[in-house]
């Protein structure tokens, strides 16, 4: 079955890491006599003993990690350095680490992130609150640094430690295990973190999606994809993104009629839109008994997106409207096509089928010169080229041409067998 890939399905942005914009910051905690509620209260571990006993350092760490909050890096590193460098206080040392990770975080370092907020929490002090955040924050940096394994590492420790679930570290855990292609781990985790909350995140069923696609259950991925389509009809990427999965399910028609319903409503905007339904058309065409109607179909959609100016000049463009109207027998209109196609191209095979269609038109010059500069710039199938060039001379009543270029494709194990039979018959073998 032919397959013409439309779209990479899901795009990096679409199953991108969310992290949380402004990481928590942990306080001194006799910096307030208010009750909080215990975030992890049937975690094992030990609540430690808190050595801060300096004011200085406790204003210090508040003015710090205020100065972080506040994104004056100058300011946070000024405070926060000699805390780590000097202070007898581990639990003053912690939430500096802390403080100087989330600036690193902020600058793009993620990987200086990392090993500072590690720093933090290996320093044993931390309020088992604080301690805990932080672990997950380690586990969400690491997703973010692309770092899988230690993600579900850290995030199966903090569940583990903290004895604590939530829908979040599910979807996190869903994320890591789709990046390392385990699709059945990924898409349980995904299950598991929609049934714990009320409002799923959209990008979860992007992971989900992506998971049933690529772990070959083609038809639960379509069902999704339209499921997510209809909650967000408007929706660009959520489109592409049905309609890759639908193509990739073998579901033309449907993926067919999502793009119609689209572009009837006016929600095509872009050249993808365009091109991608012009190759919806075509690989339908390809797969009936009729391809006429859709390459028809095809012509008419690349047309309509040139006219709005969405779909702009370029080889692959053009070489898919002459493709479209060769199919839709409408030989003039491909070969006109197929003629802007040839100098935005970086081969000749655009010159090559323009060549062909006028020899079925007997416009034998014309034909010659097209497959001629189609050689010359370079073609796949050379062999079948140079019959065609032996074809367009013998119209041209040409005999030693014809010979000429025969005898160029009995060079080419492709049409070896084909050009020596006709050199034999014409008396021109050697």
């Amino acid at each position: 079955m032919k397959h013409v890939p439309l779209i990479k399905l899901l795009t990096g942005a679409a199953l991108a890491l969310v992290l949380m914009s402004s990481p928590v910051i942990a306080r001194d905690s006799n910096a307030s006599k208010e009750k909080k509620e215990v975030l992890y209260p049937n975690t094992t571990r030990a609540e430690p003993k808190l050595d801060l006993t300096s004011e200085k350092d406790q204003k210090a760490i508040n003015e710090g990690l205020d100065a972080v909050n506040a994104q004056d890096k100058a300011k946070a590193e000024q405070v926060l350095q000699p805390i780590i460098d000097s202070s007898k206080s581990k639990y003053a040392q912690a939430l500096a680490l802390q403080g100087m990770a989330n600036l690193h975080y902020n600058d793009g370092d993620v990987k200086g992130a990392i090993d500072l907020l590690k720093r933090s929490i290996d320093n044993g002090v931390l309020p088992n609150d604080t301690y805990f955040q932080l672990e997950y924050m380690l586990a969400q940096f690491y997703l973010a640094n692309e770092q899988y394994q230690p993600a579900l590492d850290t995030i199966a420790k903090w569940r583990a430690e903290g004895k604590k679930e939530t829908a979040e570290s599910y979807a996190l855990e869903g994320n890591a295990n789709y990046r390392l292609e385990k699709y059945p781990a990924a898409i349980a985790a995904i299950k598991k973190a929609q049934s714990m909350s009320d409002k799923p995140n959209d990008s979860w069923n992007q992971i989900l999606m992506a998971s049933y696609a690529e772990s070959g259950q083609t038809d639960q991925a379509a069902q999704l994809a339209q499921q997510q389509l209809a909650a967000n009809p408007n929706d660009t990427n959520t489109l592409n993104n049905a309609v890759a999965v639908l193509m990739q399910a073998q579901k033309y028609p449907e993926a067919i009629q999502l793009m119609e319903k689209s572009k009837a409503a006016g929600g095509f905007k872009t050249e993808k839109d365009y091109v991608n339904l012009a190759k919806l058309y075509l690989v339908t065409g390809q797969e009936s008994s009729d391809p006429k109607p859709n390459a028809l179909k095809a012509v008419a959609t690349l047309e309509d997106g040139v006219a709005k100016g969405a779909v702009p000049p370029s080889y692959d463009n053009y070489k898919l409207l002459g493709d479209a109207a060769y199919v839709a027998d409408s030989p003039a209109k491909a070969i006109d096509a197929y003629r802007k196609a040839m100098p935005l191209g970086k081969d000749g095979e655009a010159a090559i089928r323009a060549g062909q269609l006028l020899l079925s038109e007997s416009k034998f010059t014309e034909a010659k010169s097209m497959i001629q500069q189609g050689i010359d710039k370079g073609v796949q199938h050379k062999g079948t080229a140079y019959m065609l060039l032996a074809e367009a001379e013998r119209g041209l009543k040409n005999k030693p041409g014809a010979i000429a270029a025969m005898q160029k494709a009995a060079q080419e194990p492709e049409s070896a067998d084909k050009a020596k039979a006709w050199l034999k018959q014409a008396g021109a073998s050697k």
